[in-house]
């Protein structure tokens, strides 16, 4: 939408940094990607879309965790 970042997407076996910083790109993940956003600049604005309603309960939060699922 605005400015740079980088987004690191890692499958549990692979990992791969990106850097978002064209407004007329999108990138889709699909479900169990894990995913770090860092490296914001300076009035950078990311959107996220989403098929369904935020419900914590459905999201791991750590890392470990992630890997053993």
């Amino acid at each position: 939408m605005n400015g740079s970042f980088q987004i690191r997407l890692d499958d549990g076996i692979d990992s791969k940094t990106l850097i978002l910083d064209r407004p007329n790109l999108g990138l889709y993940i699909c479900p169990m990607i894990w995913r770090d956003l860092g490296s914001f600049s300076k009035g950078a604005v990311c959107m996220v879309l989403a098929s369904h309603k935020y419900d914590e309960q459905d999201y791991i939060h750590n890392y470990e965790s992630y890997i053993e699922e």
